[in-house]
């Protein structure tokens, strides 16, 4: 994806956005990073692509601020110039907008805590992601985190990778987030496995395994949906835990339908 001189790294994508479409992200990016956003002072938050509309920008600014008692600045990235004017009436004295893409430009090079990408790559080809992921990561601080994903429309179903700066661009887990209000079957979340993995569910790969072992202990947990889809899907978790899979985190985590496990155990085959 090289630029052209002093163009934005990147492609222009369909922009769809509504408002709590990252709830479930954000949640994540404001358990993942609490520590990194503390120990800085004034820490700089990205949001990478925030399509056409802002409002998944501010309310990012919102609810890490409320997990950490301060709002940090947040700086909405996005290629396309009308966009970003658009965006412009809607900034804070914490939330500006700028154009941008993968090289992350900010105020005087200053580096992320944190950077969000979300429903970016996922219209881009496989082979782009690896680039992608190293511009991001190289414009993190050293204990900074880079949190790339996709998600429905509504929210209820999303996939993320998250990359800390001394990883190298290498992810260090996949975490599924599901509402268990609306799931039947949790292989649903297969439609928005990031883009690194979702041409890699197939028979053989690691990913295709981890689904089809969670589907498998949802089943084994039937009996637990007398008591509502929240203890059935604790039981499916746990369940998965104790065959072996390296699922992080504890109960407090999996009761919102969540589940991470390490990258290691997904990653696929060809980049083991």
């Amino acid at each position: 994806m090289p630029p052209r001189s002093g163009a934005p790294l990147g492609i222009v994508t369909r922009g769809t956005t509504n408002p709590n479409r990252l709830r479930r992200v954000d949640r994540w990016i404001a358990h993942r990073a609490a520590r990194a956003l503390r120990a800085h002072p004034d820490p700089l938050v990205v949001d990478l692509g925030f399509g056409a509309s802002p409002v998944t920008t501010l309310e990012l600014a919102e609810r890490l601020g409320g997990r950490t008692g301060r709002i940090p600045r947040v700086l909405g990235l996005e290629i396309d110039p009308a966009r970003v004017a658009a965006a412009h009436p809607l900034a804070t004295a914490r939330v500006a907008f700028a154009v941008g893409g993968f090289e992350v430009p900010t105020p005087d090079g200053e580096p992320a805590v944190v950077i969000r990408a979300a429903n970016v790559l996922r219209q881009y080809d496989e082979a782009a992601v690896p680039t992608a992921w190293a511009a991001m990561v190289a414009r993190l601080v050293p204990d900074g985190v880079l949190v790339e994903g996709t998600c429905d429309e509504l929210g209820r179903l999303g996939a993320w990778l998250t990359l800390p700066a001394t990883a190298a661009g290498r992810p260090e887990s996949l975490t599924l987030a599901v509402d268990l209000r609306h799931l039947v079957r949790p292989s649903q979340v297969a439609a928005r496995l990031p883009k690194a993995l979702i041409h890699r569910n197939v028979a053989g790969e690691p990913v295709h395994a981890l689904l089809a072992a969670l589907d498998a202990a949802w089943d084994r947990a039937a009996a637990q949906a007398a008591f509502g889809p929240r203890q059935r899907w604790l039981a499916a978790v746990g369940s998965l835990r104790a065959e072996g899979w390296p699922v992080a985190d504890g109960p407090a985590r999996w009761r919102l339908g969540e589940c991470t496990v390490a990258w290691s155990a997904v990653a696929p085959r060809a980049v083991r």
